[in-house]
């Protein structure tokens, strides 16, 4: 129920941002501002709608989307004079509601914000019913606040969520025997992270570390991330750990647009997610998790730039610090920048000598940068770190047998693809990869054709794999099937030159010539690797037949007369 309505209120915000501006004296930074907020490119179309709002400061559409690509970037301080504006003018916005209780919130202006609640500075029951809850505990009124948690409590479908945050706050008083009660007396919540580390803390605190290591191991089990693995120890050592989950209001509230923000990841757009993430780390600039799922988010927008600084801001003393900087190696590497991402792991494997999971993203980069060599060490190191039951080291073995075929070194390439196969049975990637070399090799056929059509009826979508099959088939001379999968290929992935190049031989072998110069043509259209290209030309020039007789091939006819 909360999700629709999250979800629901998202469409509401990203339609407000979507109507033609006002005729504005400056349309040339409102459209460039608009085509970068197009492509969630947050820094570009801030500087634009700005300038743009500085020509036409009461443009609503204007407003809207300079504030949403402020928010965006974390510049909430920037953001608050424009929703004030939109305020002032009687213009209802969600977004704006939520940049103006953030400032409220920020400058401890409680009383402020229980009468812009109560006048109708709406976001949405949840959210406003716990804003009114944390303001009254800011103001010192205790009697009120826990009030305004009960009334989120009788709430249709809230009572998780106020039943936490009014542990929360109870526990931020001092009141851990209250706190304790809401935690022990309900088992039916549903804890996430953050509840888990402040259910363990407030029995520490009452002198139960063993009961908290009980709870921490029933719900995550062996599943325990550095943080938690240094509270658990604590408790395990008899420490007497403080309370330190959630300390104030700003951090309650920060708690709560951290939630909002899980429940909307996923079902609503990442760059609306993205706002209530920020206004997380906006109150509570220390939560690890809001930093990391807010540069999660920028890098799934493709705002790589913005995910590598969001990623930064995890002090090395934190113990999500490994994980945030394999986060920033990765999104070095989507930027398509390995050698960034390289120097971030080799940093991380000196640090962390004898975590597996460095050595497979250095492995990844190093592949990337097709420094094949160091990428097959990098990997092997992996594979000796890693615990035989872990669920990822089939993939460490097909990555390490990619590096060893691109340094022609095939029987180890082909150790390491069967290796994962015995840890992952019919994978359809490990299958296709495998079986496609095998074809290239001309080795092993029929085994390959069985690789191949399994991989191909895992992802009956997927142009690779179904273009393997097709070319499995153009080896083996069946032409006619080669043909009807090379075209099912095409129609997948119609701009690769490698499926487009496969589809004009399998044309060829049938008969189809003029259809198959027009693959061919195709195919160089998409800019294959060079030596392809010539390849290419040469067909286009001379037919497929001389070709293949030039290259020590058998002739086409030669594999029809097999039939």
């Amino acid at each position: 129920m909360l999700k629709r309505l999250f979800t629901a209120t998202c469409f509401a915000c990203v339609l407000l941002g979507s109507g033609p501006a006002i005729a504005d004296p400056d349309a040339g930074a409102y459209l460039a501002g608009r085509q970068a907020d197009s492509v969630n490119d947050f820094t570009t179309s801030a500087r634009f709608l700005t300038k743009a709002l500085l020509a036409d400061p009461t443009n609503v559409v204007l407003q809207e989307n300079a504030m949403r690509a402020l928010v965006a970037l974390g510049q909430i301080d920037r953001a608050v004079p424009v929703a004030r504006a939109m305020f002032d003018q009687g213009h209802d916005n969600p977004i704006a509601h939520l940049t103006m209780t953030l400032a409220d919130v920020r400058a401890e202006n409680w009383a402020e914000l229980v009468a812009a609640l109560d006048a109708g500075r709406d976001i949405s029951p949840l959210v406003d019913g716990l804003s009114v809850a944390w303001a009254h505990l800011g103001a010192g009124d205790i009697t009120r606040a826990l009030a305004g948690f009960d009334a989120v409590i009788a709430g249709e479908g809230m009572a998780v969520y106020g039943l936490t945050h009014k542990a929360y706050a109870l526990a931020s008083v001092g009141d851990f025997e209250g706190a304790e009660a809401i935690f022990r007396d309900n088992p039916g919540l549903r804890f996430s992270r953050q509840s888990v580390i402040a259910y363990a803390q407030i029995l520490s605190q009452l002198g139960q570390n063993d009961a908290a290591v009980d709870f921490m191991d029933r719900v995550f089990g062996n599943e325990l991330d550095p943080g938690l693995t240094l509270l658990r120890d604590d408790l395990v050592a008899g420490s007497s750990v403080a309370y330190s989950a959630v300390r104030t209001p700003a951090q309650g509230m920060a708690d709560l647009y951290l939630l909002v923000a899980s429940i909307l990841q996923g079902d609503a757009p990442d760059e609306f997610t993205l706002l209530y993430a920020r206004a997380a780390t906006y109150l509570w600039p220390e939560n690890t998790q809001a930093i990391l799922m807010t540069a999660g988010l920028l890098e799934e927008l493709a705002q790589y730039d913005l995910a590598n600084g969001t990623y930064s801001l995890v002090s090395p003393d934190d113990p999500a610090f490994l994980a945030a900087e394999l986060g920033r190696a990765e999104v070095l590497r989507s930027a398509d920048r390995p050698d960034a991402a390289i120097e971030v792991l080799d940093a991380l494997s000196r640090s962390y000598p004898d975590r597996a999971e460095v050595y497979a993203a250095k492995g990844d980069s190093l592949r990337q940068a097709e420094m094949f060599e160091e990428a097959k060490a990098a990997y092997g190191r992996a594979l000796e770190l890693y615990d035989d039951t872990s669920n990822v080291k089939w993939f460490i073995h097909y990555t390490r047998g990619i590096s060893q075929h691109q340094l022609d070194e095939w029987p180890g390439a082909e150790v390491d693809f069967r290796a994962a196969l015995a840890l992952r049975p019919n994978q359809p990637q490990v299958l296709n990869y495998l079986g496609y070399s095998l074809v290239e090799r001309g080795e092993k056929m029929d085994e390959a054709l069985a690789m191949i059509e399994t991989a191909a009826a895992a992802l009956p979508d997927n142009g690779a794999i179904v273009d393997s099959l097709g070319w499995v088939y153009f080896q083996l001379g069946r032409y006619d099937e080669a043909v009807l999968h090379l075209e099912q290929a095409a129609s997948l992935e119609p701009l690769d030159p490698v499926i487009n190049d496969h589809l004009g031989d399998a044309f060829w072998a049938v008969g189809r010539a003029t259809e198959a110069r027009f693959q061919w043509q195709r195919a160089l259209s998409f800019e294959p690797e060079e030596d392809d290209a010539i390849r290419i030309r040469d067909k286009l020039a001379r037919g497929l037949d001389l070709v293949l007789i030039d290259e020590g091939a058998p002739p086409l006819r030669v594999a029809n007369d097999d039939d």
